[in-house]
This record gives structure tokens, C-alpha cells and sequence, in this order.
């Protein structure tokens, strides 16, 4: 990042510093280049007259046609930040390079950078290091950060998280905002130094505090979790918008989220909607996809899906998992668009590759029944699998299935028998139906109708219908019980209220067979 025009400015001369606008301009008029140095700064700045870039641009270059070292430097700094004239790297190289000619250290770090990112001439990192080395013997704070960043970052030196610390504390400790953060970074990710969350809060704080909008954002977070401080959602809030007002998308975006869920400070869908919307014009794939499920839900704002299915897919795009998923949900269900199985499919796939359990499922689920892709049952086993493995209770329940059906895999009772297991721990109704069943039928265990009895009253009394018509069929026919008409009768009737349809069966084959006797 190029130095601020302030620090390549310093301030007006010190010969100037008590003297007003007017007597300063009637020295620059005279030809003096220290006031035509300060006369540019007053307008870039805005100090004592109204800010004007045009008229700085003006009088640096009055001060720099006459070799006035500041002058260069910050006749730099406004070709590359484009203040006053047009844009142009080029021309910026070319004044800060005049401007070290000089031995000014802000102009030498300044033209480090641009070798660094290679701007206005082709990136060369031995040339920045040249560059820096020079600025740092004069103790420049810029230049120890700069450098520190080149041995954090490996570039055109051996990575040295050691080196880099030592330097950005250098500079930090001159008060420069870029260190402090980047010190705050590295305390919180403990790279090359022992992870300490209030090590961390202490420099982003001072960042934070000089404005660094990066600094203030994740100050912000350390707030809202907690981290190394108590947590506190008002002042989370309060860096959240300090740096959103200075257009830091993220910031926007969290920022959003605390208006969304009404954290530290009311909730307001609208609010929300508008800092979504800012971080998402941004391109921040976490807004556009809770500005499209605000549309998707009608929070705050009237239900529209054809706007939710844009935000998803321009998130969905950039690889958002949920966006993804939420844009196959709408392709499977026509909302905003034509149902497209195929469509969905697709979307649902690039979700459950990023691992979303529920996308597995969903994607298994449409090879088993050849829904928008070609039915084959070894694909749908391979994504039931994997939301199996992720402790997902539901596939470890289908996956069981398709052992016990050889579906897509080697029948296998045992291993139906310990995904079920694994389910049925979880609470899952299925899984304790589908034990009782195997009891019931002996596959992969010794035939027990008196355990698949309990198994089935277990799911039954849960409301699980299949459970409930079975446990019925054991009342009628006296299976691991003794016979009682009125406890099937009961179980039937359960079963037949969700729509059973072999339980209606039941009843009114009992409803015959009491007629006729």
C-alpha cells in the first residue's frame, strides 16, 4: 500500500507553520518553493481553504520544477492515487524517482512499493527491497513495514515470520497504522509468534484508532466474539460502521448481519438490506447471499424471487456453498425461474463437493430416482456415503438401505446393521424402525420378534407410520406378543391417519372379518 499524501507531505514547512493561508500564498507567488510546497499541502488538505486537488497539484509542481524534495515526492503520490490529474504509475515512478535522487526516505519507500506491486514498471521485489533498505537506514516507518511484509509474505526474500515481526514492530512503534494491524494479524493467526487474542485486540485497537479501516473491521469481530476482550456487541457495532463508512466491504457486511439479527443495536431489516446491498455491489458473496435470502423470505422487504436468484447466483459463482445449494433448491422448485431438475442438479453437485451434508442427500436422493440426472444407484451411494461419514443421521439411514437392498452396492446386512446403529444413537426414528425390522425378519441377526417388537414400539410411539402399521400386523397376528385385536386396531388407525395406506388396508380387512363373524 503507497504511503498517504501526508506522509509523503510531513506538513507545511516549519518556517510557514504559523503563518496563515494568505501570507503563505504571497510567499509562493514571490517564488518562494518552501510556501509553494505548503500552499499545495493547505489545498490537498483543505487546511484554511477549501480542499482542492487541482490548485495542490498546481503548486507542487510549481515546487518541484525547482527540485524541492517533499514537492516530488507528493507530486508522486498524486499521479498514483489520481488526485489533480489523471492517474498515471508511470508518472508517478518518474517523481518519486527524482524525489530519492534527493535522499528523501517517504519517495524511497514509496518507489519500493511500486516495484513491489508493479505499478508504472515491471514488478521487481529485489529492486523494492533496494528501495526500502535505503528508506530504513533513515528510519523510515513505511519502509520497515514494507519490508517486514516482503519477509512475511515470502516475496523475493526467504519467508521470515521472526524478521518480519521485528520490523513491523519497528514501525508500529513509530505509530504506523499498517504495522499495528498486520502485528494484530499476526498475534491472532499466531504466525511466527504465540497466538494471543489480547495481543491481537491491543494493536487493532491502535490501527484501529488512526483509522485503518482493515483494523477497525476486525476489531469489530473481536468484539462480537470475544476474543481477548468480554464481548460486547454496541462496540462491535461501533468499528463495524467506522469502517464501513470508509467502504470496507466486509465491514458492510457485518455490519448488515448485526442489523439483521438486532446485535448491539435494533434490529432493522432495512438497515440490514442496505449494508448487504453496499458489501454486495461489492462483490462480497456472504451479502448477496443473505440480500437474496432476504428476497427469498421477504424479510424486510417485498418477497421477490427473481431478484433472490440473482444475488444467490452471483454468490453461487464464487463458490458460495449455501448459495449454491439455495440455487439448486430454487431450480427444483421453480421459484423465480422454470423447474429444471437438471439445473438444480447441477448447483446441488458444486455445493455437496464443498462438503454441504444437505446437498449430499438431496444430490443421492435425485441419483436413486433419476431426477435431472441419469438414475444410477453406485452415484447415489457415493454422496449418501459422504453425509454418512459427516455423522448426518438421515443418509446413514438411506446408505443402510442400500446395503440391505443391494442398491449401488453389495447387499450387506452387517454394514446396514451399523449404519442403522449409528443413526438410531442419534435419535433417529428411521434407524430404531429399521433395527426392529431386521429383527423381525433376521437379516444379519438371530430373528427376535419380541426386540423387533420393542424397536417398533420405540418409532411407533414416536408417530414413525411404517413402525406403527408393523407393530399392528404383530397385535393381529400375535408375532412377540399375545394377539389383541384392539391394540392393532389402535396401531392401524395411527398409521392409517398419516395416510398408510397398507394400515387402511388393515382396518378394513378387520372391519370384514368382525362383520362376518
Amino acid at each position: 500500500m503507497l504511503q498517504f499524501i501526508r506522509a509523503c507531505m510531513g506538513s507545511i514547512a516549519s518556517m510557514f507553520s504559523d503563518q496563515g493561508f494568505d501570507a503563505i500564498k504571497r510567499a509562493a507567488e514571490k517564488g518562494n518553493t518552501d510556501a509553494q510546497f505548503s500552499l499545495g499541502v493547505l489545498y490537498a488538505e483543505g487546511q484554511g481553504v477549501e480542499q482542492n486537488d487541482t490548485d495542490a497539484v498546481k503548486w507542487f509542481r510549481t515546487a518541484a520544477d525547482q527540485g524541492h524534495p517533499d514537492a516530488l515526492c507528493n507530486l508522486g503520490t498524486m499521479y498514483a492515487e489520481g488526485r489533480g490529474v489523471t492517474k498515471s504509475d508511470r508518472e508517478a515512478v518518474k517523481w518519486y524517482r527524482m524525489a530519492t535522487e534527493k535522499g528523501h526516505a517517504n519517495a524511497q519507500y514509496n518507489l519500493g512499493t511500486m516495484y513491489a506491486e508493479g505499478r508504472g514498471l515491471v514488478r521487481d521485489y529485489a529492486e523494492a527491497e533496494k528501495w526500502y533498505r535505503l528508506a530504513l537506514e533513515q528510519g523510515n516507518a513505511g519502509a520497515q513495514f514494507g519490508l517486514g511484509e516482503m519477509y512475511f509474505l515470502g516475496h523475493g526474500v526467504v519467508q521470515n515470520f521472526a524478521e518480519a515481526e521485528k520490523l513491523f514492530k519497528k514501525a508500529a512503534e513509530q505509530g504506523y497504522p499498517n504495522a499495528q494491524f498486520s502485528l494484530g494479524i499476526m498475534h491472532a493467526t499466531g504466525k511466527g509468534v504465540a497466538q494471543s487474542d489480547a495481543e491481537a485486540e491491543k494493536w487493532f485497537y491502535l490501527a484501529a484508532e488512526k483509522g485503518h479501516a482493515d483494523a477497525q473491521l476486525n476489531l469489530g469481530r473481536v468484539h462480537a466474539e470475544g476474543r481477548g476482550v468480554t464481548k460486547n456487541d454496541v462496540e462491535a457495532v461501533k468499528w463495524y460502521r467506522l469502517s464501513a463508512k470508509q467502504g470496507n466491504a466486509y465491514a458492510q457486511y457485518f455490519l448488515g448481519v448485526m442489523y439483521d439479527e438486532g446485535r448491539g443495536i435494533d434490529k432493522n431489516y432495512k438497515e440490514a438490506e442496505k449494508w448487504y446491498r453496499t458489501a454486495a455491489e461489492q462483490g462480497i458473496a456472504e451479502a448477496q447471499f443473505n440480500l437474496g435470502a432476504m428476497y427469498a423470505e421477504g424479510y424486510g422487504i417485498t418477497r421477490n424471487y427473481a431478484e433472490a436468484l440473482k444475488w444467490y447466483r452471483l454468490a453461487a459463482e464464487q463458490g458460495y456453498s449455501d448459495a449454491q445449494f439455495n440455487l439448486g433448491r430454487m431450480y427444483a422448485k421453480g421459484l423465480g425461474v422454470d423447474k429444471n431438475d437438471a439445473e438444480a442438479a447441477k448447483w446441488y453437485r458444486l455445493s455437496a463437493a464443498q462438503g454441504d451434508v444437505y446437498a449430499q442427500v438431496i444430490l443421492g436422493a435425485m441419483y436413486a430416482k433419476g431426477r435431472g440426472v441419469a438414475r444410477n444407484d453406485v452415484e447415489a451411494v457415493r454422496w449418501y456415503h459422504s453425509a454418512a461419514k459427516q455423522g448426518y443421521a438421515e443418509a446413514q439411514h438411506i446408505l443402510g438401505q442400500m446395503y440391505v437392498e443391494g442398491r449401488g452396492v453389495t447387499k450387506n446386512y452387517a454394514a446396514a446393521l451399523k449404519l442403522y446403529n449409528m443413526a438410531a444413537k442419534q435419535g433417529y426414528v428411521g434407524a430404531q424402525y429399521s433395527i426392529g425390522l431386521m429383527h423381525a425378519e433376521g437379516w444379519g441377526v438371530e430373528k427376535n420378534e419380541k426386540e423387533a417388537m420393542r424397536l417398533y414400539r420405540l418409532a411407533a410411539e414416536q408417530g414413525y407410520a411404517e413402525a406403527q402399521y408393523n407393530l399392528g400386523v404383530m397385535y393381529f397376528f400375535g408375532q412377540g406378543v399375545e394377539r389383541d385385536d384392539a391394540e392393532a386396531e389402535r396401531w392401524y388407525r395411527m398409521a392409517a391417519e398419516q395416510g398408510n395406506t397398507k394400515a387402511q388396508h388393515g382396518l378394513e380387512d378387520m372391519k370384514k372379518r368382525h362383520s362376518k363373524s
